[in-house]
């Protein structure tokens, strides 16, 4: 399977630099599997696709400010770096971080970075809340490096994380200056877990969600902690030599009979994003059939054109980045064929791509 059969035109004035508002005033192209036909609406028309006994699904994590920006101890140069996955199976108490250094080549174990209060915007005499040591490469990363912080006295690690770091915008977002907390989803809980949005979700609003509800519609969360893989293009030419990236997720038992509720009054099971379906589908145990609970489990589930969705039933996503895996999931979810063409016509009648653009609904 080439990974071009997954590229498509983008042109870059498509690429939305901030959200909608209200978050469910965007757009919604609807694609319906079972002819490819299309229709074409705003976010809050979703509940004219929702029938009484259908289960949301959505992933209720909240996004980390993992943007660091710092100084070399050794030179005092400019180094950034972005939190990627707490190593808790280095240090239990969470200081040993899976990061992208940049720039990393020259940082030799050992080396350390200081970051002051206020971040980007800190001046040289903003206090240093936290300093980072270079341990080690990763193993099979993409140039990732194991970082050990120390907060400074006084504060715990995550506050200093807070002081010095900012939410890491995609970097296809380039003049976002707006409120960041609209780049979390309305419903997202209190922990900070994740390096990027679960970006399907930013379109509902608490009014939405309680009409949802109100419809006889189940709405419950899983969490996936979502990685900046997310965002990257497939590089290798044959997408299944591409080790696609592992995330952490959790599924409850709650989470779990609430599908098989739905499913056996043969009623929808419908992902918010794509993060949800990765976790549903990862839950599925082959062997008994059944979806189980899981927690504090990893996924490296690459959905592709040929797989078996055995959870998810329809899918409210965004529009992906050309030759990701994303696009590939969507392709496995509809087909090859059905996915281009609705980005065709998008593109076409100029919809907003990406994290803050517009949505899809598939069913």
């Amino acid at each position: 399977m080439l990974t071009s059969d997954f590229d498509y035109p983008l042109p870059d004035e498509l690429i939305a630099q901030a959200p909608a508002d209200p978050r469910d005033s965007c757009r919604l192209l609807v694609l319906h599997r079972f002819d490819g036909s299309l229709e074409h609406r705003v976010f809050s028309d979703i509940v004219d696709y929702l029938r009484p006994g259908d289960l949301l699904v959505a992933n209720k994590t909240r996004v980390l400010p993992a943007r660091l920006m710092g100084r070399k101890r050794a030179t005092g140069g400019i180094s950034e770096t972005l939190l990627l996955t707490r190593r808790e199976d280095l240090d239990p108490y969470g200081s040993v971080w899976e990061c992208l250094v940049n720039p990393g080549k020259r940082l030799k174990e050992g080396a350390v970075i200081e970051y002051r209060a206020g971040g980007l915007v800190a001046s040289d005499d903003a206090p240093i809340v936290l300093t980072g040591e270079i341990i080690d490469f990763v193993v099979g990363s993409r140039g990732c490096r194991l970082v050990r912080f120390v907060p400074a006295e006084g504060l715990s690690l995550d506050g200093a994380i807070h002081a010095a770091g900012r939410l890491p915008l995609p970097p296809y977002i380039t003049s976002y200056t707006g409120d960041p907390e609209k780049y979390q989803t309305v419903y997202a809980m209190e922990e900070e877990h994740s390096a990027a949005a679960p970006t399907a979700g930013l379109h509902f609003t608490p009014d939405l969600i309680e009409r949802i509800k109100s419809m006889g519609v189940g709405w419950v969360t899983v969490e996936l902690e979502v990685g900046i893989d997310t965002f990257r293009a497939v590089t290798e030419e044959h997408a299944e030599d591409h080790a696609i990236h592992t995330e952490r997720y959790h599924v409850p038992q709650k989470v779990v009979d609430a599908v098989r509720a739905a499913k056996a009054e043969g009623n929808r099971v419908i992902a918010v994003g794509t993060t949800s379906v990765r976790s549903l589908e990862s839950a599925w145990d082959a062997e008994t059939g059944m979806l189980v609970a899981r927690e504090n489990a990893s996924t490296n589930l690459f959905l592709m054109p040929g797989v078996r969705f055995n959870v998810v039933d329809a899918l409210i996503t965004n529009f992906h980045v050309p030759k990701s895996t994303l696009m590939m999931l969507v392709s496995a979810f509809a087909t090859r064929e059905q996915i281009m063409a609705a980005y065709a016509s998008a593109i076409d009648k100029r919809y907003r791509f990406l994290s803050f653009g517009d949505a899809m609904f598939i069913e």
